[in-house]
């Protein structure tokens, strides 16, 4: 199965291929969170919002990331993370070509 984590946050940039350079060694490191699968990055220049679509094996893994997470955006004076966990209906993302294995 799998537990999608969704994310958004305000923040004020950078976006585009300015995030991607700045944030780059912050993609790596998520590569090596527990749990972790895959994740989809977002952002919203116009909303000045940002965030992602991470996958994680157990929704134990998905919480202990979050509460990190959370913790890191703030040292970095992000508040008013939205957060919320879904367990992945496999049989019928298959069907949508999502990438999961039942």
């Amino acid at each position: 199965m799998g537990y999608v984590l969704q994310v958004d946050f305000k923040m004020n940039g950078p976006f585009g291929d300015e995030m991607a350079e700045q944030f780059s060694g912050l993609a790596k490191s998520i590569n090596e969170e527990e749990g972790f699968m895959w994740k989809i990055w977002t952002e919203s220049p116009e909303r000045n919002e940002a965030g992602g679509i991470y996958v994680f094996e157990t929704k134990e893994t998905a919480e202990k990331y979050l509460d990190m997470h959370s913790k890191r955006l703030a040292g970095f004076g992000v508040t008013g993370v939205n957060a919320k966990i879904f367990a992945i209906n496999s049989k019928l993302s298959e069907i949508t070509n999502g990438p999961v294995k039942q």
